[in-house]
Formats: C-alpha cells, structure tokens, sequence
C-alpha cells in the first residue's frame, strides 16, 4: 500500500473475529489486530504473529508450536492448553504494568506521618516507663 509515497505494509483487522477452529499454519499475522478474537482450537503453527494484537484473544487449545509471538500483546488472552512448544515469546507481552496509584508529595507526607507518630509512643512510653 502505497501513502504519500511511502510504503506501508497492510495489516489484518480481525478484531473479535470468529476464527475458531480454523487452518492459519505459516500465515502471516504480524501486527494484526486479534483483540477479542474466538481462536479456540485453531492451528497457528509457525505463524508470524510479531506484534499482534491479541488482547482478550480465547485461544484455548490453540496450536501455537514453532509460531513468532515477539512483541505480541497477549494481555487477558486464554491461553488454557495452549500449545506453545518452540514459540518465541521473546517480548511478549502477558499483563499491563500497574499503575501507581500515589505520587512522591503524598509517600512523604505519610512518612512524615508515620513519624510524628512514633515519636508520640515512645514519649508516652517513656512517661509509663517513669512511673
């Protein structure tokens, strides 16, 4: 495909697609768009898969051996029995990096907290201690 005058390769969109079940050994899915795809039983061996996109893919009982998942996007897919003997998963994305929740200004400020408050036990432990 052919924009501006640079060469861009096309990719599948089979976002949600029903491919249950189906022959895809040797196909080309790289950077293809699998999200949410019904991949139950199919025969992916040796796919080119680089880049995918399979998030929430079901690919329970799929055929994965010998099949590139680098840089795959695999967050929430089922993966349930799965063969994925000789895959690489070099890259491979399996689950999003938490975000955290509190910034630097409010650790410290509980920090400084917590602090204040050990400094009053050991004062009055100290007064209980005296008498």
């Amino acid at each position: 495909m052919n924009v501006n005058g640079y060469e861009i390769e096309p990719f599948a969109n089979l976002k949600g697609a029903n491919l249950r079940g189906a022959n895809l050994v040797g196909a080309d899915l790289e950077d293809a768009n699998l999200r949410g795809a019904n991949l139950e039983g199919a025969n992916l061996e040796d796919a080119n898969l680089v880049g995918a996109n399979l998030e929430g893919a079901d690919l329970r009982y799929a055929i994965l051996k010998g099949a590139d998942l680098q840089g795959a996007k695999l967050e929430g897919a089922n993966l349930w029995s799965a063969d994925l003997v000789g895959a690489n998963l070099t890259r491979t994305i399996l689950e999003k990096k938490k975000e955290e929740s509190q910034d630097n200004t409010s650790l410290s400020q509980k920090v400084k907290e917590l602090e204040e408050e050990n400094k009053k036990l050991k004062e009055a432990i100290k007064v209980l201690m005296d008498t």
